[in-house]
């Protein structure tokens, strides 16, 4: 019968998890919050990817309430999500304007592996749903 739960991850893990996820945390609340007051630097670098003045507040608000999901850990799941489809939209903007890759395009990548890695070493639930196994050799006899 197979196991609804992975095994009870190591204090090691656990704490590697949530060193990761809080890294993400204090970015994206930082980047939420520095949109929330007018600051002539937000309103600029907006404008230069394309996006309409007063967008900062509402783009703000949305980037801090998808952080505060993912840190409940009864709403994280949700929460990395979101917060995925916000890295997206991100990549995509940078792609649309000819971003350098590794520094602005991917950046959005290098924070979706921080928020679903800390996620995935902090939430046994989340490890049996996305096993990560090294494969193994089938039993003698079997077909394959």
């Amino acid at each position: 019968m197979p196991r609804l739960l992975a095994d009870p991850p190591s204090r090691a893990v656990t704490i590697a998890g949530h060193a990761l996820s809080s890294l993400a945390i204090l970015f994206l609340l930082f980047d939420g919050l520095i949109k929330l007051p007018p600051l002539d630097v937000v309103t600029t670098t907006l404008a230069e990817l394309g996006y309409p003045a007063g967008i900062e507040r509402g783009l703000g608000l949305m980037i801090l309430i998808c952080t505060l999901l993912y840190a409940v850990p009864r709403t994280a799941p949700l929460g990395a999500i979101l917060l995925t489809a916000l890295f997206g939209g991100a990549i995509a903007t940078h792609l649309r304007i000819g971003s350098p890759v590794f520094s602005h395009l991917l950046f959005g990548v290098y924070l979706g592996l921080l928020v679903w890695g800390g996620l995935w070493l902090r939430d046994p639930r989340l490890r049996a749903l996305l096993p990560f196994r090294r494969a193994t050799s089938s039993p003698q006899g079997a077909s394959s």
